[in-house]
């Protein structure tokens, strides 16, 4: 048995290295896939193109557009005085904001008036757009109590000193409350994922494709050695992708890692029965390799969408947060981000790797029980 299965992992691992191209997209395309997404999957919002409808351009007007800028998070880079301006400005997604300050703003202060603020902001995107509107209201808010603060001052009386509740803040895990930290952990998952399910969904149709299944049959290897032969390589080239996304999420993009890497390994494991068992399942019903690659990318993206990655499972439907538990990468991501950013061990992530483990289990065997060493 050890002699058949060293030849079919030798045969493999041949097949899967000797091309130049492939080696490159199974060590190297990871690599850069995580650089770029870890850039590109970000959601602090920083610098909004904002533009400055001031009708009034008075000291009090620009004190507060000098505010906005200050902040950080506004960047004026236009200054209208039309209403077809700000219009054409955000149907050509030259600007996200626009902050109207109308005639009169700076005498209404002056006279101790309450006088509105107009933010218009882009909708299209809502998740950026209801940021951008917290943070106007906190900065509006900060400037309404300097100049109430200001105009009891000038009036020569004291300021009254009332109580009242002080938020002070503190988030752990995360201190800076940066994406990067909660999204570069699930990329990683999700490259693992989509590498190991195209190897493996390739890995029996490619033996029909080019012929070699006919061998494969006459000779003595059994079911599960041949099973065995095709997914070992594939699990250590896992592993190993694994190990270099690590290195760059904690060296490039500082991720701290402060869990145990021999959990987060594990973990992976658990992790690969299901990928590599979906793999194979697609693989046995396919007559191509190029149909086994567009079945799995129909697995694929619905597992992301329905992981967390991107979007809360709790803010899902009911019925569709059924469904994210039949869902390998859910659990999984839940994992991953734990042994990064809290540093928790099995005594919390037991129930996620028992999904884990129970979903791997019946998926690898389903996948054995449907491959049969024949050519239909």
């Amino acid at each position: 048995m050890l002699e058949r299965l060293k030849c079919m992992l030798v045969k493999e691992f041949i097949q899967a290295l000797r091309d130049p191209r492939m080696r490159f997209i199974l060590f190297v395309l990871p690599v850069f896939q995580t650089v770029v997404f870890g850039y590109a999957v970000n959601t602090d919002v920083r610098q909004v193109a904002t533009a400055i409808y001031d009708l009034d351009n008075s000291q009090e007007s620009r004190e507060l557009t000098a505010q906005f800028v200050k902040s950080g998070y506004f960047k004026v880079t236009e200054y209208v005085d039309r209403d077809s301006q700000v219009r054409e400005l955000i149907d050509r997604g030259k600007v996200k904001a626009a902050i109207r300050m109308d005639r009169g703003f700076g005498a209404a202060i002056r006279a101790g008036r309450s006088t509105p603020l107009q933010i218009i902001l882009d909708g299209s995107d809502s998740n950026t757009a209801g940021i951008v509107l917290n943070y106007a209201g906190k900065i509006a808010a900060r400037y309404s109590e300097q100049l109430q603060l200001q105009q009891v001052t000038r009036k020569g009386g004291i300021p009254m000193r009332t109580g009242g509740v002080e938020l002070q803040s503190r988030a752990w895990f995360n201190d800076n409350l940066e994406s990067r930290n909660f999204y570069v952990p699930a990329v990683i998952a999700n490259i693992v994922m989509i590498i190991t399910m195209l190897l493996s969904s390739m890995a029996v149709v490619r033996e029909k494709e080019i012929g070699t299944m006919e061998q494969i049959i006459v000779t003595p290897i059994r079911k599960f050695e041949f099973i065995l032969g095709k997914t070992i390589p594939f699990v250590l080239i896992g592993f190993l992708d694994v190990a270099l996304i690590t290195l760059v999420a904690v060296f490039w993009f500082e991720v701290p890692i402060r869990g145990s890497l021999l959990l987060l390994f594990g973990a992976t494991a658990l992790f690969l029965m299901s990928s590599l068992g979906f793999g194979l399942f697609i693989s046995t019903i396919s007559q191509t390799q190029q149909q086994a690659m567009m079945s799995a990318f129909f697995f694929i993206f619905p597992a992301m969408l329905l992981s967390g990655f991107a979007f809360p499972i709790e803010n899902m439907p009911p019925a569709v947060q059924w469904l994210t538990y039949a869902n390998p990468l859910r659990y999984y991501i839940v994992i991953i981000r734990s042994i990064y950013l809290k540093g928790v061990g099995v005594a919390v992530l037991w129930p996620q790797m028992l999904g884990l483990a129970i979903l791997g289990g019946v998926i690898l065997s389903f996948a054995v029980r449907r491959f049969h060493k024949t050519l239909s």
